[in-house]
């Protein structure tokens, strides 16, 4: 509906505008999101593409720029010869032909209104949020310093900038970070979950004033080069874009008002005259009772035409968004081409995730990420050799899932599947 009418977080009217973190986790090998990213690659999705095309240092997490990742997402599509776009805004759902919703977590009041409607169950919202972005030169290097936790990054680098505090500058920190004011929400906060991956600071905070420490803010792995110590806490800066002059404050979501950000934030060792590019910021998040409505498939149960994805569908997180936008997209090219869509199976990243939005208990349903807990458990064999090794547990069941996705893709002929190449 971009550019015509605008949602409340996003700037931009080019498709994949990343409004949130610029990062799609893990590319540590071996990892939930890695074993997830390494499937969608072998399915030659669009959207890996762009990011490794924009990609920026940020450790073992795969980071972007968040302009040249849009660009090229946009650039794609629009030059595509069968694709049409046309830039409306959708109120309700076609009646006819094979349909994909994918609105985000920004769905706009008219569509939420219409999904409600035709899955005949209530809306259901949480407060997603958005960390600052500061200025690479406003950041004090005099006292923070560059490091990767525990050395780790992919090319050797040190790819955080890292502000320490001692434990009064911390309390100091907590005291005021408490004190702050909350933008109020449209819909209630006792009323409202959050999701417990993506909570804002000051929710936190309230948990405890050491949950920081053990948090966000850990300073493990990240000896303070002045002291040859760890601090008592860190907050850590990661690059924003390849050009390296923004850095966003990693997991430092939040929902307080402006000018309280600014105030609480300067109290950061490093950031005493910090230049903020973007204020954090929640953001409603709408999805639907997934695992009440949906087919493994990611069609509705009662409108097999109909494909839910991203994370309307109950997913958390940019990885995973593409993931079931790329299950949907493929099997609704499958049904309107007259094919019988697929189901990946449970072994793989791509079968877990759409496993659990569609078989969890739909009573206690809230989005996830994508986590090793999703996938299935080894066999009682397999955890007694791998009982004292975490690593060789992981390793063996993305062992396990990449036999699987392989087997899978040469049984049911993956590569007739359409593809958008740019």
């Amino acid at each position: 509906m971009r550019p015509d009418v605008r949602s409340a977080a996003h700037k931009t009217d080019a498709f994949g505008e990343l409004v949130c973190s610029n990062s799609l986790k893990s590319e540590q090998e071996h990892s939930a999101p890695w074993l997830l990213k390494q499937e969608m690659r072998r399915l030659d999705s669009l959207l890996m593409r762009a990011a490794n095309a924009a990609r920026v240092p940020g450790g073992h997490a795969l980071t972007v720029d968040r302009e040249m990742f849009s660009a090229e997402i946009t650039r794609v599509i629009e030059e595509h010869p069968n694709i049409t776009v046309k830039r409306q805004e959708v109120r309700a759902l076609p009646d006819e032909g094979v349909v994909i919703v994918a609105s985000g977590p920004l769905t706009s009041k008219p569509l939420a209104e219409e999904i409600a409607r035709v899955t005949g169950v209530e809306r259901l919202f949480f407060y997603d949020s958005i960390s600052p972005i500061v200025a690479a030169d406003s950041v004090d290097m005099n006292v923070a310093f560059r490091a990767s936790r525990y050395g780790k990054s992919l090319d050797g680098s040190d790819d955080y900038i890292n502000c320490p505090f001692n434990k009064e500058q911390y309390n100091l920190f907590i005291d005021e970070l408490l004190k702050a004011e909350s933008y109020e929400p449209h819909i209630s906060e006792d009323k409202t979950p959050f999701f417990e991956g993506c909570l804002p600071i000051e929710e936190i905070a309230r948990r405890g004033r050491d949950t920081l420490r053990f948090g966000p803010m850990k300073p493990a792995g990240l000896d303070d080069p002045r002291t040859g110590r760890w601090a008592y806490a860190i907050v850590q800066l990661r690059q924003e874009n390849q050009r390296a002059d923004s850095y966003n404050l990693v997991g430092f979501q939040n929902h307080m008002r402006f000018g309280d950000q600014a105030r609480v934030f300067r109290l950061i060792p490093g950031l005493e005259i910090a230049e903020f590019v973007r204020f954090g910021q929640m953001h409603r998040n709408t999805y639907i009772n997934s695992p009440a409505l949906l087919l493994p498939t990611l069609q509705l149960k009662t409108d097999a035409r109909v494909f839910f994805a991203g994370q309307i569908s109950g997913v958390e997180g940019y990885a995973e968004s593409i993931a079931t936008g790329l299950i949907a997209g493929r099997n609704a090219a499958a049904v309107a081409d007259g094919r019988d869509p697929l189901v990946f199976p449970r072994a793989t990243a791509l079968g877990s995730l759409c496993h659990y939005i569609t078989a969890a208990d739909p009573r206690h349903f809230q989005p996830a990420n994508i986590t090793f807990d999703l996938l299935p458990a080894l066999d009682d064999d397999a955890k007694q050799k791998f009982k004292r090794d975490k690593k060789a547990r992981h390793a063996e069941i993305c062992r396990r899932a990449e036999t699987a996705f392989e087997e899978f893709i040469n049984a049911n002929h993956a590569g007739v599947y359409c593809q958008v190449s740019g």
